[in-house]
């Protein structure tokens, strides 16, 4: 048997978060990852860069020191809108092993929890299957960061009611080899809007941002070139329902998409495993069709080539757990402040839709706070949650379901269990 202070289930952006901070502050520590490397939706899912929110220093801690971090391997650039969370998703692979080796914090790859032992409401130890063997691991806390909820799902917790409006998923790609000096200038000189194209040079290297989408309450500069594509058969009409590109630091000549969004029945549920299926077979027809289009007709892309699929689909929210507290939409649009809050965030309630015209976008006005019984199991008395299955209703998680936040909620987590086992820190 295998005895931990913590054992982290899921070492995506919220469960890295906390088992880093969780080690660096003196317990021993393991992080249990089903793939081959840590980051989740950084990595495996290709989402860059995190979304720009005010987190006024509350729980950054580990966000700082990765930054810091990837800086030595050229992976991150600051934007020049001021957000630093422009990260290489091949490089922070590199990276997050690298902060929590220096921490000592243990890595179990490869590996699923299948089952528990549970006593008067504590989980004693979590069965693990690692390349055909079992292993038992024994822990004081647990964390479930799976961002699906598989390890609650295991121990029978209460989960939130989905809502029937289901978001789309979304299959990221990188498109490399392009001519970014001719891409920009046409970018710029087509698009005067700079809340949605920017284009800048940092540390000699071209790093721009566009988007565009089907929806009709924005002008977007790109869509008559979107339209045309539908109108000659290269696109299909979903193709256009949403579309946004990033440069990638350390990989000059490269763009990462925020698209497509797959093009499902709404209300699909994307832990159906034949739905997955589904999904990533349409999602990788739909990368081609769109990869075509940015060769046709954006200038600059005519020798480029897809270098990179995400072997992650982009879930936006699946299972939610029910904790001490469920936190609303009410509660992130009145700005109620707690004692010691989670995080302190401003991002608004962002929900995509399957529809043309549905998808929102709702500013919260006010910044806003979460309280940790958001993430303490009522259930189990060593179990917290961390991450977009956070106890929180559809249009709450839709606003706290960003990287950021989920980097603040396993900090949060961590140094609560520090504080309950007594440890001083490093």
């Amino acid at each position: 048997m295998h005895k931990y202070d913590i054992t982290i289930c899921g070492g995506g952006t919220a469960g890295v978060a906390a088992g880093y901070i969780a080690a660096k502050y003196g317990l021993k520590t393991l992080i249990v990852e089903r793939n081959i490397h840590l980051g989740g939706s950084i990595t495996s899912a290709l989402v860059m860069p995190v979304m720009k929110a005010n987190t006024n220093d509350i729980n950054c801690e580990f966000y700082n020191d990765f930054i810091s971090e990837l800086k030595r391997y050229n992976g991150q650039i600051t934007y020049c809108d001021g957000n630093k969370g422009w990260f290489n998703p091949e490089l922070s692979k590199i990276a997050l092993e690298s902060m929590l080796e220096k921490v000592n914090c243990d890595i179990l790859y490869n590996s699923d929890v299948i089952d528990a032992c549970i006593e008067n409401n504590n989980i004693n130890s979590i069965k693990i299957n690692s390349n055909m063997l079992s292993l038992y691991i024994e822990s004081s806390y647990f964390v479930d960061s799976t961002g699906n909820g598989n390890f609650s799902q295991i121990l029978k917790n209460k989960f939130l009611k989905n809502s029937t409006n289901r978001q789309p998923m979304t299959l990221r790609f990188h498109v490399s080899n392009i001519n970014l000096e001719e891409f920009s200038t046409w970018l710029l000189n087509l698009d005067s809007d700079r809340d949605v194209t920017t284009v800048c040079k940092i540390d000699n290297q071209i790093h721009l941002s566009t988007a565009c989408t089907w929806d009709s309450n924005k002008h977007w500069a790109l869509r008559p070139i979107f339209e045309e594509a539908v109108k000659n058969g290269d696109l299909e009409e979903f193709d256009t329902s949403y579309f946004q590109i990033f440069t990638v630091p350390g990989m000059p000549g490269t763009v990462s998409l925020n698209c497509p969004r797959i093009c499902l029945d709404e209300g699909s549920d994307p832990l159906d495993p034949f739905v997955q299926s589904k999904a990533l077979i349409m999602g990788r027809k739909q990368v081609w069709r769109l990869f075509c289009f940015l060769r046709k007709y954006f200038p600059g892309f005519e020798n480029s080539f897809i270098s990179n699929i995400a072997d992650m689909i982009g879930i936006r929210e699946s299972r939610r757990v029910e904790c001490e507290k469920i936190y609303t939409k009410e509660d992130i649009l009145s700005g109620k402040t707690y004692d010691n809050p989670v995080l302190h965030a401003d991002y608004p309630i962002d929900i995509h839709s399957y529809k043309k015209d549905s998808s929102v976008l709702q500013s919260t006005r006010v910044d806003y706070e979460l309280p940790i019984e958001c993430l303490k199991s009522k259930d189990y008395n060593n179990l917290y949650v961390a991450g977009r299955l956070l106890s929180a209703d559809f249009e709450a998680q839709a606003a706290l379901r960003i990287q950021s936040s989920c980097f603040s909620m396993g900090e949060a987590v961590a140094k609560d269990i520090v504080l309950k086992l007594g440890h001083s820190g490093t």
